[in-house]
């Protein structure tokens, strides 16, 4: 049975992988997330990822666009249920992403599993962020 010390631990460790990202460096993603192919994330740039290789690509796509940033989870809420938990809260994000500001807050979910008697994170999902995904459109709109 997980508790809440374990899901905080967790998260507080997904979120300094997050950092990492928003300033171009790969993250501890490896550490915190359950590598198995029901693994899944929908991102503030939009889309879903499914599986643990699509996952971790995501995150290090932006990561390689992002710099001088910081994100922090505020109003967390944990909730356990057995083996599984998830927590609520609000990311305050602020990074450049491809040189151009982005800012803002936005809702997340994220769901944790026991696996192999750690705290793995299965699930993250975030709100939409329309600063990302204009810049990336922008990107995209360039490349073409």
């Amino acid at each position: 049975m997980l508790t809440q010390d374990q899901v905080r631990e967790a998260s507080k460790r997904f979120y300094e992988g997050l950092n990492l990202m928003a300033n171009g460096k790969n993250g501890n993603f490896g550490e915190v997330w359950s590598q198995n192919p029901k693994s899944t994330a929908m991102h503030p740039i939009g889309g879903r990822d499914l599986g643990w290789d699509a996952v971790k690509n995501s995150f290090e796509q932006v990561g390689n666009l992002a710099s001088s940033g910081k994100v922090e989870l505020k109003d967390q809420l944990i909730n356990v249920l057995g083996d599984t938990a998830y927590e609520i809260g609000t990311e305050h994000a602020s990074f450049q992403l491809a040189g151009k500001e982005v800012a803002g807050e936005i809702r997340v979910t994220n769901i944790y599993h026991l696996d192999d008697g750690k705290c793995k994170m299965v699930h993250h999902h975030t709100d939409v962020a329309a600063s990302m995904v204009n810049v990336l459109n922008s990107l995209q709109a360039a490349a073409k």
